[in-house]
Order: C-alpha cells, then sequence, then structure tokens
C-alpha cells in the first residue's frame, strides 16, 4: 500500500496517537477498529431490521450506530484510558439491551467473550482488575441466560430474521476477536523477530572475531570438543601462522597488517573445502579444522591453499609484497584430548618454523 494513497490515509489516521505522555498507540487503534467494526454491525443490523417494520427495532439499531459513532469521535478528544473504558462501558449496556429486546437467540451476548479478550491483551497492568472485570462478565452471562429462560423478548423477531441476525452477530464477534488477536500480536510477533534477530547477532558476535569475520578461540574449543566426543570419522586439524607478520606491521603499518588478515581470512574461505571450520586462534594464528578427511586429505587441500596465496599481492604503499604461511597439521588419532592434539599441531608449526617456514609438517 502506497503512503500516499486514499486508504493508507484512513489507515494512518485510525492508528493515529492521542498525543498523551505512557499511553499505548496500539490500544488506541484496537479501540478505533473495535468501534468501526461494530459501527458496520449495527449499519448491518439497521438493514435487517427494516424488513421487520417494528420500529422500536429500527430505534435501537439507529441507538446502537450513533452510540458507537460517539465513540469513534470521542476517541480523537480524550485518553486512550478513558476511551478504551467508554468502549467497554458502550458495549456491556449495548449487548444487555440487545439481549433484552431480542432474547438470547440472536446471540448477542458472545460479544462479551470480545471484552474478556480485549481486557487481557491491552497493556494496563491492573491483573486484579482484570481479573475481577472477567469475573463479573462470566456472572453477567449467566444472569442474562437465566433471564432469558422465564422472559420473552421484547421484539418477537420473524425466525429468519433473527437467523440473519445470528449470522451477522457471529461474523462480527469472530472479526473483533480476530482483529484483535492480530493487532496485538503483530507488535508482539514484531518485537520477537526483532528479539531473534538481535540474539543471533549477539551470537554472532560472541563466536566471531571481529576483523576478520572467522570464528574465535572461544567458538572452536566448543565446535572442538563436540567434533571429537561425537565423530567417529577421521579429522585433520592444522595450527598456521602467517610468516614474518611482526615485520609487515613493522614496515607497512598496522592498517596494511590487518588487510593482510583479511585477505588470508578470505582466502581460506575460498579456497579450502566448503566444511572446512576455520577460526582465526590470535593474533596472525588460525586454526583449521578437516571434518572427514585424512592427514593426507587435508595436506593436500593446504597445499593447493598455499600455492593459490602466493599469487596474491598485497599493497605496501611504496611497493607490493606478497606473504606465505606454515601449516602444522595433525590427524586425530581417536583417543587423545583437545589440549594434546592442539599442542602436537603447535609442535609441528614450531618445527616448520624452525626448518625454513613456508611449509606444511605433517
Amino acid at each position: 500500500m502506497k503512503e500516499s494513497s486514499f486508504l493508507a490515509n484512513i489507515y494512518n489516521n485510525i492508528c493515529r496517537d492521542t498525543g498523551n505522555q505512557n499511553e499505548s498507540a496500539r490500544l488506541i487503534a484496537v479501540v478505533r477498529f473495535l468501534t468501526l467494526s461494530l459501527i458496520m454491525h449495527s449499519l448491518v443490523n439497521c438493514v435487517l431490521v427494516s424488513f421487520t417494520a417494528h420500529i422500536g427495532a429500527m430505534v435501537l439499531s439507529v441507538l446502537s450506530l450513533i452510540l458507537f459513532l460517539a465513540i469513534f469521535v470521542f476517541s480523537y478528544n480524550c485518553s486512550t484510558f478513558m476511551s478504551y473504558c467508554a468502549m467497554n462501558v458502550s458495549v456491556l449496556f449495548w449487548t444487555i439491551l440487545n439481549v433484552y429486546y431480542f432474547g438470547w437467540n440472536i446471540g448477542i451476548q458472545h460479544f462479551l467473550v470480545v471484552l474478556v479478550v480485549f481486557v487481557f491483551f491491552c497493556k494496563y497492568k491492573h491483573e486484579k482488575a482484570k481479573i475481577t472485570y472477567v469475573i463479573l462478565l462470566f456472572l453477567l452471562r449467566l444472569l442474562l441466560y437465566f433471564y432469558c429462560q422465564p422472559h420473552s423478548p421484547v421484539i418477537a423477531l420473524d425466525i429468519r430474521v433473527a437467523n440473519a441476525m445470528q449470522t451477522v452477530n457471529s461474523f462480527f464477534i469472530f472479526w473483533c476477536l480476530a482483529l484483535i488477536a492480530y493487532l496485538f500480536s503483530s507488535s508482539t510477533q514484531e518485537m520477537e523477530g526483532k528479539l531473534i534477530e538481535y540474539n543471533r547477532k549477539l551470537m554472532k558476535q560472541a563466536n566471531t572475531d571481529t576483523l576478520t569475520g572467522l570464528y574465535n578461540r572461544r567458538r572452536t574449543i566448543e565446535y572442538l570438543e563436540k567434533l571429537l566426543a561425537d565423530s567417529s570419522e577421521q579429522i585433520s586439524i592444522c595450527l598456521c601462522d602467517i610468516d614474518f607478520f611482526k615485520r609487515v606491521n613493522d614496515t607497512y603499518g598496522h592498517d596494511v597488517g590487518d588487510e593482510v588478515l583479511k585477505t588470508v581470512a578470505d582466502n581460506f574461505r575460498k579456497n579450502l573445502p566448503p566444511d572446512t571450520f576455520i577460526s582465526r586462534w590470535g593474533g596472525e594464528e588460525f586454526l583449521l579444522i578437516f571434518p572427514r578427511m585424512n592427514g593426507d586429505e587435508a595436506g593436500t587441500a593446504l597445499e593447493n591453499f598455499r600455492q593459490k596465496l602466493k599469487t596474491v599481492s598485497f599493497d605496501g604503499g611504496a611497493e607490493s609484497f606478497s606473504i606465505t604461511l606454515t601449516f602444522g597439521l595433525v590427524e586425530y588419532d581417536f583417543h587423545s584430548d583437545i589440549t594434546t592434539v592442539l599442542k602436537e599441531a603447535d609442535e609441528k608449526l614450531y618445527l616448520g618454523k624452525e626448518s625454513g617456514r613456508d611449509r606444511i609438517v605433517f
């Protein structure tokens, strides 16, 4: 719906806040939509009772129409709470009057259920008052039922008109219940959706490295613990770091060093197998986990990555440069704990550094 459209303007006007502090804009919108529904209900009833040629029935229907029109106008000139109370009192009075004049069989008394739902959805925090009000509505319904048993309605309706009114009342009762549930729950669902998205972002922030977007050490330990505990398949683990990274920072600056880290992370994502778990272990160190791969298969994947990374050029300002990584690769033996596995990978990484860097030690 376009903002400038006629229907959008009507909708925005119905949802217009009263401007009073600490009052629910959602509640006043529900009051107005319910009142408009009851205005439509009264209009339909005016048409129906016109077939009865009964002056009293027509007068009652017209008065109902005037009453709800007044409540609708009232909602733009008074507080939300006053409008809420006025609508409740009006529906109560209107329901009693209709039962008295037309009897029990037209089903008008079920609008009391609409008030039950409405009072619990509204945001005012008077729980004891709400419960008391619902009990009173229940007692009122019983009173109206037992009153109608020995008393005939003041206006005897033709069976066809009575059935038509029963149908109309049932339709508007269900419509009002659905309207209340939709208007109040839509905001709740929206808030719930925002909360889920916010929690997702928090989880992402808690589990990922801000600079590279890779998993952090905390998330890696969680993943590795679960993987080693549950897996019956081969797993390979590699600890690697960027050769002479301190020299990069000292020569070209930390901004360039950050770009190197991000580029390496991007190349890990592009050039390693899709199910590889890639994390920034700390500083210039990375931990790679290869589920369902033995050491030889992981070594082949790492060698492919190592060769491709050599073709990547970095802008150092006055000159361009390239980097290399050294890798310490181990194959899980199905009985060592995490500390032992990581220590072995670290020892192989150290051996690679000592023996000339830019190599995979397995």
